[in-house]
């Protein structure tokens, strides 16, 4: 038998191609290069076919446009001017009769409406990684999604959950958790937790060998606890630096604290634990001393 030559083996591959709808690797290239065009199309023709025929065309644009915001999100401006406040210390924030949080944290006054934080303080997030990619012998890449599974009838039904950290850098942080199917339902989640739990720390400069007049580190020596997980933050002159482990330096970076040393003992290894044991510490950090 004769072998087949490159052109006939080509030419037999196209018509494959074509009779089943598949595509060239030269095509899948170009299509590889042009993500963000391909998302949009996609998004469009979902939205399309939710609206009937007889629409208008405005209608169909704008919620193509609602539809994509989701992906990039809101920012702080647009947030604050949809914000239609729903208590009463919302509608004060509002008319600016409030234009300090500290006002509200002293009083002991409970923040209900995340958009309040937005609205009095440039707030930074970040998240915490309290999850773990798969790997061989336990060696999977650490993540900020924490999956885990429910045996139904149907199969298996997966949740995700992560911890979010919010603040000012300016002596006000926030801890919060957040559950959902999907990812990022569980971050707006935890997100807004941690706007609602937010809480104002006290700053000095209180080390024995540095005499600055800077908040830079814990007026004291604070204590906090969860669980099994101890964690004592010690003052530090300034220049130190954060003694402490990476996912805590996230939460200390942005309450403002700059330098502090820190002691830990139980298991450590439970980030979910040794978050809420700083956030605890930094709590304490408003006691006055007797």
């Amino acid at each position: 038998m004769n072998k087949k030559t490159e052109k006939q083996e080509f030419e037999a591959i196209k018509k494959t191609a074509h009779a089943h709808g598949t595509l060239d690797d030269k095509e899948a290239e170009k299509i590889a290069e042009d993500v963000e065009e391909i998302t949009e199309k996609l998004i469009e023709e979902e939205i399309i076919k939710e609206i009937p025929a007889v629409a208008d065309p405005v209608v169909i644009a704008e919620k193509i446009v609602e539809r994509t915001r989701g992906f990039k999100g809101k920012s702080r401006e647009e947030i604050i001017s949809e914000w239609e406040p729903k208590t009463k210390l919302g509608k004060e924030v509002r008319d600016n009769k409030i234009t300090n949080i500290d006002e509200i944290l002293d009083s002991g006054r409970k923040i209900l409406e995340e958009q309040i934080v937005d609205k009095l303080l440039n707030i930074k997030t970040d998240l915490i990684s309290i999850g773990q990619a798969k790997g061989k012998f336990g060696g999977g890449k650490r993540r900020a999604w924490r999956q885990t599974q429910k045996k139904t009838q149907e199969g298996n039904v997966p949740t995700f959950s992560t911890m979010a950290v919010v603040g000012d850098e300016n002596g006000h942080v926030g801890v919060g958790d957040g559950k959902a199917k999907e990812t990022l339902p569980a971050r707006d989640k935890a997100v807004k937790k941690a706007k609602l739990n937010i809480i104002k720390i006290t700053r000095s400069c209180s080390s024995f060998d540095c005499a600055c007049d800077q908040l830079h580190t814990v007026p004291f020596k604070v204590t906090g606890k969860s669980g099994s997980v101890k964690l004592i933050l010690i003052p530090a002159p300034q220049g130190t630096g954060l003694v402490v482990a990476n996912e805590l330096k996230k939460i200390l970076k942005l309450a403002g604290v700059k330098d502090v040393y820190s002691k830990t003992s139980g298991r450590v290894r439970t980030t979910f634990n040794l978050i809420k044991a700083c956030f605890d510490a930094l709590n304490k950090t408003n006691l006055k001393i007797k």
